[in-house]
């Protein structure tokens, strides 16, 4: 279950001096929210979704796919730190920005949803990614084996269970997912 802890100025150092659980620490606005590590059946989308990107971006030279753990941070970089499951970071006269990323600098997010975070990842994670200039925002959900899928702050999203375009400025053609396939290939 994701859960904010209830002290609200945590600071990245507080957040790296935990001792290692397993548990996924991320601080909004030094706001602290706690999943469990990913299992199994997240990190075969993730990585799914992952290699795809690549294939898709590598030698184009406008974007880098990337998987987490990976910090992305924003603001006041001491008090925000987020790492999306996956993510594209853009890549300028060949060279990706400086890490940790800042939200402005990715092209695409993506987080795996599960039952224990929905709030975070469809609403505040959103919210945020959205707010702070993310190209594209998805939530993929394993269980009904579609992609939400929202391309600005205003836009109210939509849900996709056929097929997802990523069309990306630069690129000579869309990335296209039939989701169906890339759901059979992922889990099995």
């Amino acid at each position: 279950m994701s859960m904010a802890a209830t002290y609200l100025d945590w600071t990245v150092d507080m957040v790296d001096a935990l001792p290692d659980d397993g548990q996924r620490y991320e601080i909004i606005d030094g706001e602290l929210f706690v999943t469990p590590g990913p299992g199994e059946f997240h990190q075969d989308i993730a990585g799914a979704l992952f290699w795809r990107l690549h294939q898709y971006l590598v030698g184009h030279g406008i974007g880098k796919a990337m998987i987490s753990p990976a910090d992305v941070r924003r603001g006041d970089r001491t008090r925000n730190r987020v790492q999306p499951d996956v993510f594209v970071v853009r890549v300028v006269d060949g060279k990706r920005p400086a890490y940790p990323y800042e939200l402005h600098d990715l092209l695409l997010a993506v987080e795996v949803a599960s039952p224990s975070n929905a709030i975070l990842d469809y609403q505040i994670k959103r919210d945020l990614y959205l707010r702070e200039g993310v190209g594209e925002y998805w939530v993929i959900n394993p269980d009904a084996r579609n992609v939400s899928r929202w391309r600005h702050r205003d836009d109210p999203g939509e849900v996709l269970n056929k097929e997802i375009d990523f069309p990306l400025d630069g690129m000579p053609a869309p990335l296209i997912l039939d989701l169906a396939e890339f759901f059979a290939d992922a889990l099995t």
